[in-house]
């Protein structure tokens, strides 16, 4: 893997749907059908891993797999639309973005991998802590939709509340990534970096 970057990685968790495909709603015949083409895809897409060998074909696989996976996510967010489904589904891109990052780190090795998949666990971390902040966020305001000033006010407050903590998560694995890099230092030169990354992360 050429270089692997949180940014890169949080881009490719907010491409999972669009918000209007999220509207949408389907009858359970185009639900089944939906799922059939799913697997069915999956069985091709997994059958073409079968040509290569190492890890490219682990790579493959993991990516065939966590298309399938989204896709059923995404499927069932359509087929009855909820926040929750909704959530359920960004964390599938999230898991399936996730379990590729670690495959091509297998590319890497010894502190270069080690600091590869501690910047695919931030991204995981960042896009899971974005998902459930905006899911309490929703469940807040639409809860508060119809009440009083007071309540939406309430409402308003929970969803700060949520977006600090998904801070807070992110702030943490990003942490864990700089302690890593650190890794590749000896001595004093060690001490300074990770001395650096406590101040820059407040730690």
């Amino acid at each position: 893997m050429k270089k692997l970057t949180i940014n890169t990685l949080a881009l490719a968790f907010t491409l999972a749907f669009s918000a209007g495909a999220m509207a949408e709603g389907m009858s359970k015949t185009e639900y089944k059908a939906g799922k059939s083409k799913i697997f069915a895809d999956f069985k091709t897409a997994r059958a073409s891993c079968d040509s290569l060998s190492g890890n490219a074909s682990d790579i493959c696989a993991a990516e065939a797999k966590g298309n399938e996976k989204v896709a059923l996510a995404e499927l069932q967010a359509r087929y009855k639309p909820s926040e929750k489904a909704h959530y359920e589904a960004r964390l599938a891109k999230a898991d399936a973005v996730y379990d590729v990052a670690k495959e091509k780190c297998d590319d890497q090795a010894g502190n270069g991998k080690d600091v590869c998949l501690k910047e695919a666990k931030a991204a995981e971390t960042a896009a899971k802590a974005d998902a459930k902040a905006q899911m309490k966020t929703a469940e807040a305001n639409a809860t508060a939709g119809e009440k009083t000033a007071e309540a939406r006010s309430d409402a308003s407050k929970k969803g700060v509340a949520a977006r600090q903590d998904a801070t807070a998560d992110k702030t943490d694995a990003q942490y864990a990534v700089a302690k890593e890099k650190c890794d590749t230092y000896a001595g004093a030169a060690k001490d300074s970096c990770l001395a650096k990354a406590k101040l820059n992360f407040n730690k």
